[in-house]
Order: C-alpha cells, then structure tokens, then sequence
C-alpha cells in the first residue's frame, strides 16, 4: 500500500461521464540538501527515503557523504548530509563549462569519468531475466498503482530478484534514492547486480548507474544519444525499449546472453 505522505486527496471531475469523485495524487513538495551545514541543492521530490535521496544525491556527485540526518533544528524537508572529505565546489561546476567548449557533451563525459570508473564486470543477465525486469519493477510500485503519477527504479538480482524499490515524482531522485539504500547497506559498487528504470534513460540516470559501479541499466524507454555515449564510455550495459519480450541493446551487449 502506498504511504500516507506520499499521496494527497482531490476531488475530480470524470469525462465525459461528468461523474465527480475522489482521486489520489503522489506528493511533490522541496528537499533541501544540506552538506556539512551548507546548503547545496534543493530538489522536488516525493517524500520518504529522504536521507537515502541524500546519500545517493551527494554520492553520485562525487561528495563521498559518510552519513545522513534530520538536522540539528528539526526543520522540516531538510536533510543535513556528514561529508569530511567533500568538495562543495563540485555542485558550482556541475554545468561541466570549459573555456575551450562551453558545456557539452565532451565536457560531461570526462566530468564523470573522474568518479567512474570504466565498469570492468564480468556479469552475465540471460535475456529472459532482463525482458521480465519492467513487468516486476511496476508491479512493485504501490505508490504508482495508486496515483500513476511516479517515475520508479529498481535494483534487482542477476536471477531478477528484486532487492530494494524506490519511487518519486523525479526519476533521478528514485535512482538516488535506491543508491543511498545501497551505500547504507554495504552494497556499492554495484557490480554484481541490474538498475531497472520506469522511463526513458536520460544522461543523469546513466552517470548515476555509471558512479555506482552498476554494470547494466535497463528501461521501459528510450536512451538520448548522450546517455549512449556514456554507457559505452564507461562501460555500462544500457537495454531500452524493454518491453513485450523484447528489448534493445545500446552497449556492451555481451553481458546479456540469449
């Protein structure tokens, strides 16, 4: 059952019927981001799991977060993160701008490439697992099933078991949310093990994946060119369009055997 606090009651109007009933939204409101007391960034999110939002936020940019707590004045929608070693200006440069060529995609990849490391892992999916993969990712997403309003992901098992769920209104912070699960429950890097993904595959999901150690990341939609270019750099396995038993493979195709 989805959680209280990620649903909200409204009264809607059907068409063309005209029958006017009750309805469930998910729930967006602001997240502050604190990092050793400053604060770094703000996102829209659905509430729940807001210190492993944190922890994977920070930790996909490259903040190498120790812990994640209320903050010491209770304020609400804010999470205050424990980064010894971070480098705040990270967050300033994350437009990845360069006198020579400005931002672009040149500039994004070699930004990542500082955190990620080329993903080396010998995993090996069989098809049938990753074809399975969307079906039981939404089949676990009791938030979505009540409102239809949330993007999901999934961090599942080389036998498609699912390990851990995560959703929220913005995509990356499901991703960051089930990151952070992963770093509190001594899992990073994520070598041995699938990202699943509700949507499309955009850039920010194929870095996260990337600085996970994640060797394959799977989706319901398409990947931009960009999120493309990436995986192959990095070495990520990228399978979009996964959907009625078919799928199609970006990059690094040999880890998933027919």
């Amino acid at each position: 059952m989805a959680t209280p606090h990620e649903t909200a009651r409204a009264t809607v109007r059907r068409l063309p019927s005209g029958v006017q009933e009750g309805d469930r939204l998910a729930v967006e409101e602001p997240l502050e981001i604190r990092v050793n007391g400053t604060a770094v960034a703000v996102t829209m999110r659905t509430p729940g799991h807001d210190e492993e939002l944190s922890l994977g936020f920070c930790l996909t940019e490259g903040l190498r977060p120790t812990s994640a707590r209320p903050p010491e004045d209770l304020a609400a929608n804010v999470v205050e993160v424990d980064a010894p070693d971070a480098d705040l200006g990270r967050i300033q440069r994350s437009f990845y701008t360069s006198s020579s060529c400005g931002v672009c995609g040149k500039g994004a990849l070699e930004a990542v490439a500082v955190d990620a490391p080329r993903i080396e892992s010998d995993l090996s999916v069989p098809f049938g697992v990753v074809a399975a993969l969307p079906e039981a990712l939404q089949a676990a997403q009791t938030t979505f099933a009540a409102t239809g309003g949330l993007h999901g992901t999934g961090l599942f098992a080389p036998d498609g078991e699912l390990i851990c769920v995560r959703e929220d209104v913005g995509r990356h912070n499901a991703m960051d949310k089930v990151i952070g699960w992963a770093f509190g429950d001594g899992r990073l890097p994520l070598a041995r093990w699938i990202l699943c993904v509700s949507g499309r595959l955009s850039f920010e999901l194929v870095q996260k994946a990337a600085v996970a150690g994640c060797p394959v990341l799977v989706a319901v939609g398409a990947p931009s060119s960009l999120a493309v270019e990436l995986a192959a750099d990095r070495g990520v396995t990228l399978c979009g369009f996964v959907r009625d038993g078919a799928a199609t493979v970006y990059t690094a195709p040999e880890r998933i055997v027919a």
